[in-house]
């Protein structure tokens, strides 16, 4: 896979302010929703070690932006006892990869140092991870009823990458009923382009593009 570079930590802020401004060409404000951690369950998707590691066979350089304001969002969800959830792609073998085993060469192995969530966004005991070998987190897993068993509404959505399991996931939530909130700066995949282009499609019609520093200054966290 082609991965690039494209943000840095001293360039964030001018993306982000870019990205934003391109999405609102896609979308209007919608004062109606606004998220609420109490009834809003934090997302990580996929942050292993074999993307978000620099020893990682498809290790995406932007991962070392973007996790500190996953560290961050997720330090203000457990502090206020909010529901957060991992997602773990792997697989087992050629039995499991499905459509993925015919459009891609590689693949995830469970079990192996390659599928494990990053030691700096480690979950606490307690924390659900949900393993999945599909890009839809809701997809032959358990996920849409254990947040049903805890009343959430809404999800967060972090992670990797941002036009496959993010963008997947995301749309998964939105036919299931759940308000969907997108940190742009809290997701990222191969290129720019890609990037700012699922956050667009997005913010059409299935989610609410915000940053991270808007949702950490909301009273509400």
């Amino acid at each position: 896979m082609y991965t690039e570079p494209f943000v840095t930590p001293d360039n964030l802020d001018d993306k982000l302010s870019e990205w934003l401004a391109r999405i609102e060409r896609y979308t209007h404000p919608r004062p109606h929703l606004k998220l609420q951690p109490d009834k809003c369950a934090l997302l990580i998707v996929d942050m292993l070690n074999y993307f978000a590691s620099p020893e990682g066979r498809v290790y995406l350089p932007s991962t070392s932006v973007i996790i500190p304001k996953i560290a961050k969002l997720l330090s203000h969800w457990r502090s206020k006892g909010a529901t957060v959830v991992y997602t773990q792609h792997c697989h087992i073998g050629s039995e499991d990869l499905g459509m993925l085993g015919r459009f891609f060469s590689d693949f995830i192995r469970c079990g192996k140092k390659e599928s494990e969530i990053i030691p700096g966004l480690s979950p606490l005991p307690g924390e659900r991870v949900f393993r999945k070998n599909t890009y839809d987190a809701f997809y032959n897993t358990d996920l849409d009823e254990f947040l049903r068993s805890r009343s959430v509404e809404q999800v967060l959505i972090t992670g990797v990458l941002t036009q496959m399991c993010c963008e997947t996931t995301a749309r998964s939530a939105f036919v299931r009923g759940y308000e969907v909130y997108i940190p742009a700066d809290a997701q990222t995949t191969s290129s720019e382009e890609l990037h700012i282009g699922s956050l667009q499609n997005l913010a059409s019609g299935f989610a609410v593009i915000t940053r991270t520093s808007s949702i950490c200054s909301n009273g509400s966290l």
